[in-house]
């Protein structure tokens, strides 16, 4: 793929020739500097915008030449979304803002099985009880898992973080990623956008773009267990608290 913006008498080549293969089942952190190109590649995966020259198949639909509400479409029912803000509604429960995205589906779902999806949804990423709380009652760990029900209510092929710990601190941010390795090992292809290389080892495969290009492309070997690093965390704290 490439993509380029044409900014007054000046073109910018965000992305340059970009040939990347992700499979079903994948969970891949996409890497590289402010400029690189990843945050372009990723508004391209996420049908957000198009090449300006070659192709792209998703779940093996070619969507590089689809219309906007075909694009629409294939946004609601193939992808799900995780950003950095959580962009949830402050005045709407945990639960209906995990049935919003239903809103749009054209399986005219009735209000019980929004219900019924929704919860479930809440209870994969593990926040089933707090269904009925608003996100001021929520904290910013919760309130992300929230948003990653929300990006999974619809059941899709696809699953897209951007810089998903961007505001949270260190344990939950391995709290998070322990939620998408769950969900990864349920199945779920998930392909993150980081800067962070902590973040990047909780993956299976990282992808570093520069300039444009795909510099590197590497299975990751030293894997981070979520698990693992939240019990050494909490050990570190607790011999902080003992020596104060």
């Amino acid at each position: 793929m490439h993509k380029v913006y044409h900014t007054g008498e000046v073109d910018v080549h965000a992305v340059r020739g970009v040939s990347v293969e992700i499979g079903r089942g994948e969970f891949v952190a996409i890497m590289g500097a402010s400029g690189s190109g990843k945050s372009t590649l990723m508004n391209i995966v996420g049908c957000l915008d198009r090449p300006t020259r070659g192709g792209y198949l998703l779940d093996g639909i070619d969507v590089s030449e689809l219309g906007r509400d075909e694009l629409a479409d294939i946004r609601n029912q193939k992808i799900g979304f995780v950003f950095q803000g959580f962009n949830l509604l402050s005045r709407t429960s945990a639960l209906e803002n995990v049935e919003l995205p239903m809103l749009y589906e054209h399986r005219n779902l009735s209000s019980r099985e929004q219900h019924e999806r929704a919860r479930r949804a809440l209870e994969m990423v593990g926040l089933a009880d707090r269904a009925d709380h608003h996100p001021n009652q929520l904290s910013g760990g919760q309130q992300q898992r929230v948003a990653i029900a929300r990006a999974l209510v619809n059941e899709p092929a696809l699953l897209l973080a951007d810089e998903p710990t961007g505001n949270l601190d260190s344990q939950t941010s391995i709290e998070i990623m322990g939620v998408f390795q769950k969900l990864n090992e349920q199945g779920i292809t998930i392909i993150m956008v980081t800067h962070e290389l902590d973040i990047a080892h909780y993956t299976k495969r990282n992808v570093i773009m520069r300039d444009g290009y795909v510099v590197t492309d590497t299975v990751v070997n030293d894997r981070f267990n979520a698990e693992t690093e939240l019990a050494r965390l909490r050990q570190a704290q607790q011999a902080v608290q003992l020596a104060t």
